[in-house]
C-alpha cells in the first residue's frame, strides 16, 4: 500500500462520536490533506506567523500546520480541555484505547499532524510519526525522540557525514519547535476569539506538546541522566 492510515475516534460521555482518519504518504511520511475549504483567516501564513518560519507566501499562502488542524479546532471549539472522553486509535498493526481528557487526545493527534504537514521546522519528526505511539508518556517520548535522532546520526556517519552524538543539534531543533508551538497557540487563540468559542481543549493540547519540548531540552542539558540507569551493566 502507498499510504498509512491512522484513525482517531473520540467518544464523549453522552455517546457522541467524532471520527478523524489521517492518511500519510508512505514514501514521504507527509499528511495527505483533507481539510475543508475555504480555510479560516487564522490559517493564513502571515497571521501570527512563527518567528522562525521560512515558507514563502506565494508558494504557501496558508500555514500547513494551521490548515491541517483547522477542522479539529472548529469541531472542538466549545469543548473544555478537562472533559473526559474515550479515545480509540486504529492503525494497520494494532488498536490503542485510552480514557483521558480531551486535551490529551488532541495533543496526540496534533503531534502527528504537526510532524507531517510540511512545516520545515517539524520535518525532522517524520520518523517518529511513521511509528506513531499515541498517548506515550514523557519518558517514552524522550526515549523515542533521542533514539530516532541517534539512528539518524548513524546514517549520517554511514554517508561519511559528521554525526552529532552530543545531541546539540537535537536541542536546537526542539528550541525551534517551541517557536512553532507558540505560533500555533497564537493562531488558535485568534480562532477562539473570532468564533466566540467557549472551549480551551485545542490550545491546551498544544501547550502539552510544548511542555514536552521543554522537558526534552532539560534532559539533554542534564546529559539524559534520568535514563542512565537503564544502561548500567
Amino acid at each position: 500500500m502507498s499510504t498509512i492510515e491512522i484513525i482517531y475516534e473520540f467518544e464523549f460521555m453522552d455517546g457522541k462520536r467524532m471520527l478523524y482518519p489521517l492518511l500519510l504518504d508512505k514514501a514521504t511520511i507527509s499528511l495527505i490533506p483533507e481539510h475543508k475549504t475555504p480555510l479560516p483567516f487564522w490559517t493564513e501564513l502571515d497571521c501570527s506567523r512563527c518567528s522562525v518560519c521560512s515558507l514563502l507566501k506565494d508558494k504557501s499562502p496558508h500555514c500547513p500546520i494551521a490548515a491541517n488542524i483547522s477542522d479539529l479546532v472548529e469541531h472542538f471549539k466549545d469543548v473544555r480541555s478537562t472533559e473526559q472522553v474515550r479515545i480509540t486509535v486504529i492503525t494497520a498493526e494494532r488498536t490503542y484505547f485510552k480514557e483521558a481528557t480531551i486535551q490529551r487526545g488532541l495533543s496526540s493527534i496534533f503531534g502527528l499532524i504537526m510532524a507531517t504537514s510540511g512545516c520545515p521546522i517539524m520535518n525532522f519528526l517524520k520518523p517518529m510519526a511513521r511509528y506513531h505511539l499515541p498517548f506515550s508518556t514523557d519518558e517514552e517520548t524522550i526515549v523515542r525522540s533521542v533514539s530516532m535522532y541517534l539512528l539518524r546520526q548513524y546514517f549520517i556517519a554511514k554517508r561519511r557525514g559528521s554525526p552529532d552524538l552530543s545531541l546539540e543539534r537535537l536541542d536546537k531543533s526542539y528550541s525551534l519547535v517551541q517557536e512553532v508551538n507558540r505560533g500555533i497557540c497564537s493562531r488558535i487563540s485568534k480562532a477562539i476569539i473570532e468564533g466566540k468559542s467557549r472551549g480551551d481543549a485545542a490550545s491546551n493540547a498544544v501547550i502539552i506538546l510544548d511542555s514536552f519540548s521543554q522537558l526534552l531540552m532539560m534532559e539533554i542539558e542534564q546529559k539524559l541522566d534520568s535514563l542512565a540507569s537503564l544502561f548500567e551493566e
